[in-house]
């Protein structure tokens, strides 16, 4: 038997098309108006809780985020800064894991406490490999720290996003055990 069901790898790779394709024609406008990094990681941490909700198994997030950091490569073939989404990503499934699903999705205090910070710390740390790694002109400890902060309020946006879709995706009696 198969670790993850159909319903769970369309799903995975629903949610990586749809952040990969939002990440690559809405992320580079927003960089441009305002350089700030705060759309890629709402995007990100939005998508993230999503499937982490829908498949509830570990590696899910991982792979969701493997595949956008693939799919995003073949749209833009220099956009190596997607690696430390792909880190943030795999850090996020190991916290969900830690915590527990039905704690991170089934209990309102702790899920909106836990996901939010989930999605913040690993968005600073999307935000650190990147700012360390793949922005030249951050040179400094001082910038790349800065970096990262605005990675983590992105973080921040998208965790309370993820937690308003998946409320409103639940009161619509549309969860993933209804549907199997």
């Amino acid at each position: 038997m198969a670790y993850f069901n159909t319903r769970e790898i369309v799903a995975m790779v629903t949610c990586a098309a749809l952040w990969a394709v939002l990440n690559n024609t809405l992320a580079p406008i927003f960089w441009a108006m305002t350089r700030t990094p705060l759309i890629c990681d709402f995007l990100a941490f939005a998508s993230l809780i999503l499937i982490s909700w829908w498949a509830r198994k570990f590696g899910a997030v991982s792979l969701t985020g493997i595949l956008v950091t693939l799919i995003t490569l073949m749209l833009r073939p220099d956009a190596f800064h997607m690696i430390g989404f792909t880190i943030a990503s795999i850090v996020f499934d190991i916290l969900t894991r830690m915590v527990g699903y039905s704690n991170c999705f089934d209990k309102p205090t702790i899920s909106a406490l836990s996901l939010v910070s989930f999605s913040t710390v690993c968005a600073g740390i999307a935000g650190l490999i990147i700012g360390s790694f793949f922005m030249p002109p951050l040179k400094t400890t001082l910038a790349i720290l800065s970096f990262a902060g605005l990675h983590a309020v992105g973080g921040l946006i998208g965790g309370l996003i993820g937690l308003i879709l998946v409320k409103a995706v639940a009161a619509r009696i549309v969860t993933p055990k209804r549907l199997q």
